[in-house]
């Protein structure tokens, strides 16, 4: 088509349809504008007549171009979408230059605003048109051109006589297009069932002036008939504003095809080839890539990758994302991370019902677009929830727009681009006016110095939060770190995995026996979960070294109870080497996976010798919340009793002017939540026992204190005042060189005599060593400094626990010659005297 002297419109050749259509405008040059008609319903406008010249300039384009091929070079394009270049006739560049004719009969002027000398095309045209003055041609004529304007009427006052006038003469007009098939059959269909019949119409829009309604008949509606007799085909821009039910235009789309009458004769549908079990299924999201695209396990154990249908994750267009080095789409193109968020949190580890909707077949490289591997594009759902629908409802993906024949498209399209409006309308995610999100997230893997000055944060930290990112090997991981914004390289503590294969400077690293098995269980167990990380040290490649959790899961333990790593010899050290060793000897005596080739080796004796090294009193102060009917306690810092005090009040406030539903929280064993005391304020705790909804054992992590209560007396723990932002506040210690009785009436005293002395009272504290499962201290009172437990022993309340470390035997010996003295004066449990002296070992006691 020729829209004026300077604008057509061109197609390419068909390939599975009708192709699309482009405009093109002549750059450099000007013709006059056409005629244009009124706008219709507003009375103020007028008609608008041909410049001169602009309609021959038009015919010459139409006589030249109509129905001919031409080749076409695109120069500009505009941010609204025009583009401008250059139309030669003929399949390539050397044909006659379209620009140079109309300039060269006088049809059209060049735009010389823009003129650049080093541009021949330019200085070619401007050469053109001075010929084309000289020589007076078109425009450049004398009389200004008044001759050319048409006299354009658009409404005949008496059609008849008009069409009487000219009957059986010959028209000069230009041609229309030739009908598509089916075209006088749909006119029938229509024809015979509503020509002059009484109908009722819904009108649903008004785009442009044209009018879009609904006719209905007695009989039904009559774009549902055309659809299912295979007369028409859904159109995706109309559909939007159809209010009588787009998925009964789809079903009646869906059953022409399906039984491929008319213009769908030779239709094949998309997922045609595929066997009904591989069109739908119910698989387990395994790891979710990017913001469309997730990897499932099928029943089979097969792991496929599966695209959301019809729908465009977030990204950043005109950019060439190769240059910068560092860029990292996750984190650096706007929506893309809470996109991936919302799909990992709602996904991961869940299994969902998988509907193919089409296979999109593989792609080479072009210009500007990358290689593409077939695709399976799917509608997946959880819970009857459209997860693409849900996606795109929240602005973080947009909707994919098609040919009108391209049938490759999610079985949902409709819903999608209802979601998609919506979220336009009222401003979400990707159609936002705020500011884009900006996530500032540094990647410290490898980074040695910066590693070094992170690791003190981290092992203070105690127990993290953290989301795996990646799995290198069954023990090697990539994890982010919420609350720090970072990433790091994490090798798990306390055990030996097999390593995978990998480059290395000499070649090829072969990979160890069951290292692949090795690292497809820590994917299945941890990948893109949310875990909990304990940081003990760093090497020096700057990857630091600790245990993770997840769900009350320690991974090397895991690892080491499937036989799929060994424990090291670095785990003597830690809280869980009893467990390591224990989950060990197992797999060992069944010879299982990396101990399949196990054999005993006699063990030798070895003699640890450790280093001796002096007492250190670092007394600090404390405050005694609780004592335990084991004489265990449990105590806050003083230096930080002022955070508590204020989270406290904030918490309390937060909940007054909020509170929770009672009974809406269902506690499970390990969560945090918070808990109403006898008193009627909210405390932090963690629940470690339930029994029934009426009977929860919950622990008052800043206090010490236990108690059962009812769900009804728990909630969930609002985020701003979780362990992350300040650790439980109780430590739990026991009394160091001291024996507890085993009567019960004996300890009853002593913990009385230590609950009126000590609870809820400031004391000085000092860690002396190490017990099974806390430190054993020395507690002075906060005033006289005395030794709380040396008074127990002088008092005869208890008896003294000899140790035999050297830099420990000055402070045994103050505790065994006060209990010498309580024992010659008899006091207390030495009233009748040492009555251990025949008591063996099965009275509880040792010397």
């Amino acid at each position: 088509m020729v829209l004026s002297g300077c604008a057509i419109i061109v197609r390419g050749q068909p390939r599975g349809g009708p192709p699309p259509e482009r405009q093109i405008n002549l750059s450099n040059i000007r013709a006059g504008a056409m005629a244009r008609r009124a706008a219709q319903g507003q009375p103020d406008t007028k008609d608008t007549p041909d410049e001169p010249w602009a309609f021959q300039a038009r015919e010459f384009l139409r006589k030249k171009l109509i129905g001919k091929e031409v080749c076409f070079t695109v120069e500009i394009k505009t941010a609204l979408g025009r583009e401008y270049g250059m139309v030669y006739l003929g399949k390539d560049t050397t044909g006659e230059n379209i620009a140079d004719s109309l300039v060269n009969e006088g049809l059209a002027t060049v735009r010389r605003e823009g003129i650049r000398g080093n541009n021949p095309d330019q200085a070619r045209l401007c050469e053109l048109e001075d010929q084309a003055k000289a020589s007076k041609k078109g425009m450049w004529s004398e009389g200004g051109g008044t001759h050319t304007i048409r006299d354009m009427k658009y409404t005949i006052e008496n059609p008849r006589n008009f069409v009487d006038s000219l009957h059986q003469k010959p028209i000069n007009a230009d041609g229309t297009e030739s009908p598509e098939p089916f075209a006088a059959e749909a006119k029938f269909f229509t024809e015979s069932r509503l020509l002059q019949r009484d109908v009722q119409i819904i009108l649903e829009s008004c785009p442009n002036q044209i009018i879009l309604g609904t006719i209905l008949h007695p009989n039904g509606n009559i774009t549902e008939l055309l659809l299912k007799e295979g007369f028409a085909r859904c159109v995706d821009w109309s559909m939007a504003v159809y209010t009588q039910g787009a998925e009964k235009l789809r079903a009646a789309e869906r059953s022409a095809k399906e039984r491929k009458v008319r213009i769908w004769k030779d239709y094949v549908a998309p997922t045609a080839n595929l066997d009904q079990k591989d069109r739908q299924f119910v698989a387990k999201v395994m790891q979710v890539v990017n913001a469309d695209a997730m990897v499932v396990k099928l029943n089979s154990g097969e792991y496929k990758t599966i695209h959301l249908s019809s729908i465009r994750p977030p990204r950043i267009e005109g950019e060439n994302k190769d240059k910068d080095k560092r860029f990292r789409p996750l984190y650096d193109i706007p929506y893309m991370f809470e996109a991936r968020e919302f799909l990992r949190k709602k996904l991961i580890g869940k299994k969902v019902n998988v509907t193919v909707d089409y296979i999109r077949a593989a792609t080479g490289p072009g210009e500007s677009t990358p290689a593409f591997s077939e695709r399976t594009c799917a509608t997946v759902t959880i819970g009857g929830i459209n997860i693409a629908e849900a996606l795109v409802s929240k602005g973080l993906a947009t909707v994919i727009r098609y040919r009108q024949d391209d049938d490759q498209r999610s079985s949902h399209y409709d819903e999608l681009l209802a979601a998609e409006a919506r979220a336009i309308k009222n401003g979400k995610g990707l159609h936002s006016k705020k500011e884009v999100p900006i996530h500032r997230v540094a990647d410290i893997s490898g980074e040695t110095q910066k590693a070094k000055q992170f690791l003190p944060f981290l092992q203070r930290a105690g127990r993290s939060e953290a989301v795996v990112e990646y799995v290198f090997s069954g023990s090697r991981l990539k994890l982010y770190m919420p609350k720090e914004t970072c990433l790091i390289t994490f090798l798990l503590a306390g055990i030996e995995c097999p390593r995978s294969s990998r480059n290395m400077p000499g070649g090829m690293q072969v990979a160890e026996p069951f290292s692949d098995e090795a690292m497809l269980f820590t994917k299945e167990l941890v990948l893109q979960r949310e875990v909990e990380v304990e940081v003990e040290s760093m090497d020096k490649a700057g990857n630091f070294i600790g245990w993770l959790h997840i769900e009350g899961l320690n991974l090397s333990v895991a690892l080491v109870e499937n036989a799929l790593s060994k424990v090291h010899f670095t785990a003597e050290r830690s809280a869980y080497y009893k467990t390591l060793v224990s989950a060990e000897e197992g797999c060992r005596q069944r010879k299982e996976k990396v101990w399949a080739n196990y054999e005993e080796k006699p063990v030798e004796e070895v003699v640890h010798v450790t280093e001796e090294k002096e007492r250190v009193a670092n007394y600090r102060a404390v405050y005694v919340t609780e004592i335990c009917d084991t004489l265990h306690f449990y105590t806050q810092d003083v230096e930080t009793g002022g955070q508590l005090e204020s989270l406290m009040e904030t918490m309390r406030a937060e909940i007054a002017s909020q509170p929770p539903v009672e009974g809406s929280y269902a506690p499970r064993r390990g969560d945090y939540c918070i808990a109403k005391f006898a008193d009627g304020e909210w405390y932090r705790a963690r629940v470690e026992k339930v029994e029934s909804p009426a009977k929860v054992h919950v622990f008052y992590i800043d206090y010490g204190n236990r108690e059962v209560v009812p769900s009804t007396r728990l909630a969930a723990i609002p985020p701003a005042f979780s362990t992350r932002n300040l650790p439980a506040q109780a430590t739990e210690y026991a009394f160091a060189f001291i024996q507890i009785p085993q009567d019960e009436d004996a300890r009853a005293d002593v913990v009385d005599c230590i609950v009126k002395d000590i609870q809820n009272t400031q004391c000085l504290l000092n860690v002396e060593y190490q017990g099974p499962t806390c430190p054993l201290v020395t507690i002075q009172f906060g005033d006289t400094k005395d030794d709380v437990g040396l008074g127990l022993v002088k008092e005869g309340l208890v008896m003294v626990d000899v140790r035999k470390e050297k830099h420990l035997q000055k402070m045994v010996t103050e505790y065994l010659n006060s209990q010498e003295s309580a024992k010659s004066a008899r006091l207390n449990i030495w009233r009748y005297g040492d009555f251990r002296a025949d008591d063996a070992d099965e009275f509880g006691y040792r010397r």
